[in-house]
């Protein structure tokens, strides 16, 4: 049945053997990765499959698009998707598809079905690409998630190239623009739109002058998007998490294999998030029956840090 967790188990049993799981802190084993990363060469693994979580059908018969949907927190938000009721299409680079089967076995394990669109998203062509297929193959599009970004750390602003900040906003912000554009025109009253922002965006981050810069912009949009939309029943809004372990982080060319290994370590909570602990925000945003008088926010994820923002 749709939205249930693969081989059901009863939930007493179930609970018993996953609930109050200690979520791993740092430092982890020294590693890195080269970019884009993989999910399935992380230790540890990270945590996507959200066994506690109680599916409701919330999303049931809805199609969700969503980019960088291979690993991390798309993953885990594609997964969550069909848990509720939802057939999804992952956007991802050529080189993760080894991740992003993973992604669509897990989807069509509960019962949904997975379209992968692998794609570079940094060019207008691909955006409108990636919508088109999703509405072919399904026949409509209710959900964006434009989740996929770009990272790399540098010493100084004098040591970001033009290329490296042109990639970076082509990428996290610029691909959310021309997707949002794309997708316009197929969703219906009722729809949502959400993108992936960052703590980065709210406070600023040392070494990441280009990827906080996309993340303030992207925040910024998100509010603009969301007031003149609202006439058409569209919902615009934003998760900004914290640090997230994801293999954005550890295939981060700035950050030294020694600095993966205690990453998060500075958060608050003295950890990194799960992808899992993020995914129910992204349901939250996109189910009419939870937020349908929420729009324009950015909702913060952040373990513990606290700004007004």
């Amino acid at each position: 049945m749709p939205g249930k967790f693969p081989a059901e188990m009863k939930r007493s049993q179930f609970q018993k053997r996953q609930s109050h799981r200690a979520a791993p802190k740092p430092p982890f084993p020294v590693q890195h990765q080269p970019a884009p990363g993989l999910e399935s060469k992380l230790s540890p693994a990270p945590r996507w499959q959200a066994p506690d979580y109680r599916a409701a059908g919330k999303l049931l018969g809805k199609v969700a698009l969503i980019t960088g949907g291979d690993s991390g927190i798309g993953r885990s938000v594609a997964f969550l998707y069909a848990r509720e009721g939802a057939d999804v299409a992952i956007v991802y680079l050529p080189e993760e598809q080894s991740d992003a089967l993973v992604t669509q076995h897990s989807v069509e394990a509960v019962g949904r079905r997975c379209l992968l669109l692998p794609a570079d998203l940094t060019t207008p062509a691909a955006c409108q690409r990636v919508v088109a297929q999703t509405v072919k193959h399904f026949g409509h599009l209710d959900i964006l998630v434009s989740n996929a970004a770009h990272q790399s750390r540098k010493a100084s602003l004098e040591k970001v190239t033009e290329e490296e900040f042109d990639r970076t906003f082509k990428t996290n912000i610029y691909a959310y623009f021309r997707l949002a554009k794309a997708a316009l025109p197929h969703l219906a009253r009722g729809s949502a739109i959400i993108v992936t922002s960052s703590e980065t965006g709210i406070m600023g981050a040392a070494l990441l002058p280009d990827y906080s810069s996309t993340k303030g912009a992207i925040n910024a949009l998100t509010k603009t998007l969301a007031i003149d939309l609202i006439e058409r029943g569209i919902r615009v809004n934003a998760v900004a998490p914290g640090p997230v372990w994801t293999p954005l982080n550890p295939s981060d060319a700035g950050k030294s294999a020694k600095e993966v290994a205690k990453f998060g370590a500075d958060s608050p909570m003295g950890r990194p998030a799960q992808p899992e602990e993020l995914a129910p925000a992204y349901v939250f945003l996109a189910s009419q029956a939870d937020s349908s008088y929420i729009t324009g926010i950015v909702l913060q994820v952040m373990g513990g840090e606290t700004t007004g923002g």
